[in-house]
């Protein structure tokens, strides 16, 4: 019976990436409070309508010395009070695993609605400490120790990787990096809207307009540190049937879900006989497939964890949109833009939309329901009904991809 149960979207909220929150004067409190509140006018429903509530968030308690966010919604509005909720943590995959944590409840039958909220403070200390505090999720005396920066550093080595293997050419990475510094500019929740960037074919290898952070990577291969949440109401048909004049704006199809060790070197090690750099992301993202009946062809575009160019470039391949290694292609072929084989980060991703590291996944949900519902604005994807997300935590330690479909004809 409960493989029989559909889980829909209901709508949801992002908060606008520009911010920074410490500087407001506000707190987790503040930002739960907005991102609740309009999670639920946007889905259309009450909080008592509320039956379980997921939050994600990664390093609360580095940022902002607060930990037990699962009660932070409780907390800030009185109707929440008793409900059931738990935080999740999975680095950047936190969103997704909190979303996959909803999606067993409602399946499960225990509960008919589930509120998904991701929230992340990164502002409230100065560039180099917050990227400390992001080194936590990684194998911390393991590997890195040498690195000024953990994650620029892990991803370089996944471009080096790449290269060693394949051969890889950084004008492709700045080619990403350009893409959705682009996209960005129509999104109006994007950290970068506003941004002057500079013309990354032309002066992507100037240390003056793009200077090096780690190895092969520069300042416009990077996410951003970014203050932001995210959320969604998820509900079975049942509670469909029961409130009609609440609509959805999405469906989850499918879903993959793999999780693999710390190490980046582990990962590489391992897959050294592979033609996939990381195998187990290609393999959740066949399960997503596999469970929503899809192949790519079906799918309409991808929202990708564009952490850092690598990952995206390694998204690339391991979507299948190209054969592994050959990411460059679809590049070359503007395969991955509005108006291409298979439009990738539509909204501008993490690069050019922010990277509020436990909102990122449920962001990504947010947006897939968006395309797949004409509700994207200006950065619409034209006839979307399926699309997809592929979200990494760490060093792909956790990866996550769902497939979203359209609430047409219901």
């Amino acid at each position: 019976m409960a493989s029989a149960t559909i889980v829909w979207i209901l709508g949801g909220y992002q908060s606008d990436f520009t911010r920074n929150l410490a500087r407001e004067g506000r707190d987790f409190a503040d930002l739960t409070t907005e991102v609740v509140d309009s999670t639920l006018a946007a889905a259309g429903v009450g909080a008592d309508a509320i039956e379980v509530v997921h939050v994600a968030n990664a390093f609360g308690e580095l940022f902002a010395r607060q930990a037990h966010l699962g009660a932070m919604p409780a907390t800030v509005h009185e109707d929440l009070w008793e409900t059931p909720s738990s935080r999740h943590e999975a680095a950047c995959a936190s969103g997704s695993v909190a979303a996959l944590a909803a999606i067993a409840d409602l399946r499960s039958g225990a509960y008919r609605t589930a509120l998904v909220v991701g929230v992340e403070l990164e502002k409230t200390v100065p560039g180099d400490t917050a990227a400390q505090h992001l080194g936590a999720a990684a194998w911390i005396g393991h590997e890195g120790d040498d690195a000024k920066f953990m994650w620029p550093n892990m991803f370089a080595r996944v471009a080096d990787e790449y290269d060693k293997r394949y051969g890889l050419d950084d004008a492709h990475l700045r080619a990403i990096a350009g893409l959705n510094f682009a996209n960005a500019r129509a999104n109006p929740n994007a950290q970068t809207r506003g941004w002057t960037v500079p013309d990354l074919t032309v002066r992507g290898s100037d240390d003056d307009a793009n200077p090096v952070i780690e190895g092969r990577l520069r300042r416009f291969d990077c996410s951003q540190m970014t203050d932001g949440g995210a959320g969604i109401v998820l509900a079975t048909d049942d509670f469909l049937r029961d409130h009609p004049s609440v609509r959805p704006i999405g469906r989850i199809e499918g879903w993959g879900h793999r999780t693999v060790g710390l190490g980046l070197q582990q990962k590489l090690d391992r897959s050294a006989a592979n033609p996939y750099v990381l195998p187990h992301v290609r393999g959740a993202v066949e399960d997503a497939f596999d469970r929503a009946h899809v192949r790519l062809d079906d799918v309409d575009g991808f929202e990708v964890h564009d952490c850092f160019t690598p990952s995206e470039y390694l998204a690339i391949d391991h979507i299948g949109l190209t054969g592994p290694g050959e990411s460059w292609k679809a590049i070359e072929n503007g395969d991955i833009e509005i108006g291409g084989a298979l439009p990738i980060n539509p909204s501008g991703g993490l690069i050019g939309g922010g990277h509020p590291v436990g909102a990122s996944g449920v962001r990504m949900l947010l947006d897939a329901a968006k395309q797949v519902s004409n509700t994207a604005g200006d950065y619409q994807v034209e006839g979307a009904k399926t699309f997809g997300t592929l979200n990494f935590g760490g060093s792909t330690a956790t990866t996550v991809s769902f497939i979203v479909g359209s609430a047409e004809g219901l």
